[in-house]
């Protein structure tokens, strides 16, 4: 296991590179540039900013400065945000937006799990067709559709929780289950196909004729073995639902990450924006990689040679 985890942590590295240089290279091709504002900058004193930040150097000097300078842990200046580097920026908002993912995945893993259990022992019966109907709404609507309609209806219109902010225990309601409706639904879905099958299978079948107590069966045998490919979503699913909390902090004006993305892209802010995607394309891959150590510890057939 732990050859493995070293021979994907060293694999992780090209990935990010090939990662970085597309980003790179995209975000500088972009049309405009961070010091294009309403007000324009007279030439000279945009000349200065310009040679200042590098950026009257070639493309391949620049990307080989940055790389150097990200290989000793520095993610460069904002251009925006003039008196912090990205680096302090990225780790002010990342613990909001990591609270945030972790609990609706938590809740979204807790109850998706639950229904779909339950929905695979009731299969056909009314607990079973609400469950998928419910499930099959949450995945078509995504979650910026949904946090504007619960800001409308809790927050508006009933005014029953906070629309915005991050202070207080009742602000962290309507973002958490925003994010986690779309993922409580997939795994619902995830866990009722899993369960379903596993049911019918031959070594349930053995359990139930040895005269194992029902209880026993489901717990020991059936859940465990069910569970493996939620086990397999959970890399991904952790990955996206932070990532993806971009939208959700927008609306709901949280101080994570997500406001610094969207700003930084609006900006022309490259080294913001290169910060948060190396962020997030380790964040995909060490979560993936967890998922894997996890499903083989669940599965004893799992060997990892």
């Amino acid at each position: 296991m732990l050859n493995y985890t070293i021979r994907r942590l060293i694999g992780a590295i090209p990935t990010l590179f090939i990662i970085l240089a597309v980003s790179f290279f995209m975000v500088r091709m972009a049309p405009g540039g961070p010091f294009d504002k309403e007000r324009k900058v007279p030439a000279e004193v945009e000349a200065k900013l310009i040679q200042q930040y590098h950026l009257d150097e070639p493309l391949p000097q620049q990307f080989a400065r940055y790389v150097g300078g990200l290989a000793q842990g520095d993610f460069g200046p904002s251009f925006k945000y003039k008196d912090f580097t990205v680096s302090e920026l990225i780790w002010q908002g990342f613990p909001t937006s990591l609270g945030l993912g972790l609990s609706a995945i938590a809740i979204a893993l807790v109850i998706g799990v639950t229904l779909g259990i339950w929905s695979a022992l009731r299969q056909n019966s009314w607990i079973d067709y609400i469950s998928v109907g419910t499930a099959m709404l949450g995945i078509a609507v995504p979650n910026f559709v949904i946090a504007p309609i619960m800001t409308l209806v809790f927050g508006l219109m009933l005014n029953w929780l906070p629309v915005g902010g991050w202070g207080k225990p009742s602000n962290w309601i309507l973002p958490i289950i925003a994010l986690a409706i779309p993922q409580i639904a997939a795994f619902t879905r995830l866990t009722r196909g899993s369960m379903l099958e596993i049911l019918r299978s031959n070594f349930v079948r053995t359990a139930r004729a040895k005269g194992l107590p029902e209880v026993i069966t489901l717990t020991r045998h059936a859940i465990r073995a069910a569970l493996m490919p939620v086990v397999s979503y959970m890399g991904p699913a952790i990955a996206n639902i932070v990532t993806g909390s971009v939208i959700v902090e927008q609306i709901f004006s949280i101080p994570g990450i997500g406001r610094y993305f969207v700003q930084g892209a609006i900006n022309r802010d490259y080294t913001l924006v290169l910060g948060v995607t190396i962020l997030f394309g380790a964040l995909v891959i060490i979560c993936n990689l967890i998922a894997d150590i996890c499903y083989g510890l669940l599965d004893p057939k799992v060997r990892y040679d």
